[in-house]
């Protein structure tokens, strides 16, 4: 007969996912016994179960996506973790995509899980799973807003149709990083004409000199005609066409 604390501590006992899953989310946990459980959580979401068995894989990429959440020193043993998590989640292919499009909703940095997801994804299959990141923020004030600013960043490099559209309830955001980050993402855009209207009214309203002197340098090129009661910061004017320039005269 097993006796009753021996039961009990079977019961409780973890499976091998479990552990390595927390051993891989605790910062705290030893750099030599996170690297091994990073090893182990990568080869099981690459390994095919045999006929019956349950299928881990999905589950063991959950589990290196949190590795993504966290910083430790130093900083070669940090990206080398990472690096390493980032090498196994991408060997594991499409099934992947599931748990790392999860993870991306509440984690607060997202960087990683893009960049898993952009190797992974077909581009424009990727921009429009930033697209429906996107839809889940708001301008509201945050404490940290890092999360809208890498969507927004990273679609800043891209060009698709609904991104000018998307980003366009930012222009008003109360983080002045934000509303940096939307405007270029919208100009950036082929199709930006299209939301030229509520583009030049928020520009109408901005009080950030730095975002101010960045959308027009951009109108300047774009050759975009500014309204006449569009206040311009120090050093700019409208010229004969309407457009805006910067001065060129030195200040004595």
């Amino acid at each position: 007969m097993v006796p009753a604390m021996g039961l009990l501590d079977f019961l409780k006992r973890k499976s091998p996912l479990e552990k390595h899953s927390e051993r891989v989310a605790n910062k705290r946990s030893q750099n030599s016994d996170r690297w091994e459980s990073i090893q182990a959580l990568g080869k099981m979401a690459n390994t095919e179960p045999p006929a019956g068995k349950p299928d881990l894989r999905e589950a063991a990429v959950g589990g290196l996506m949190a590795r993504f959440k966290y910083y430790v020193d130093p900083t070669i043993t940090d990206g080398e973790e990472k690096d390493e998590t980032f090498r196994w989640i991408c060997e594991a292919g499409d099934l992947a995509i599931a748990p790392i499009k999860k993870a991306l909703r509440h984690q607060e940095s997202l960087s990683w899980g893009l960049k898993c997801l952009e190797h992974l994804m077909p581009q424009q299959a990727f921009i429009e799973e930033l697209l429906a990141l996107l839809e889940t923020m708001d301008g509201e004030y945050e404490r940290d807003p890092q999360r809208k600013l890498q969507v927004l960043g990273t679609l800043e490099e891209k060009r698709h149709a609904r991104i000018a559209d998307a980003v366009v309830p930012f222009f008003d955001a109360v983080n002045e990083e934000v509303r940096y980050h939307a405007f270029g993402a919208a100009l950036h855009q082929e199709n930006a004409e299209s939301i030229k209207e509520p583009l030049l009214a928020a520009l109408g309203t901005e009080d950030s000199i730095r975002v101010k002197i960045r959308v027009l340098t951009v109108l300047a090129e774009m050759v975009w005609l500014v309204p006449e009661d569009l206040e311009l910061p120090e050093g700019w004017f409208r010229d004969k066409r309407g457009l805006a320039r910067k001065s060129t005269k030195k200040k004595k």
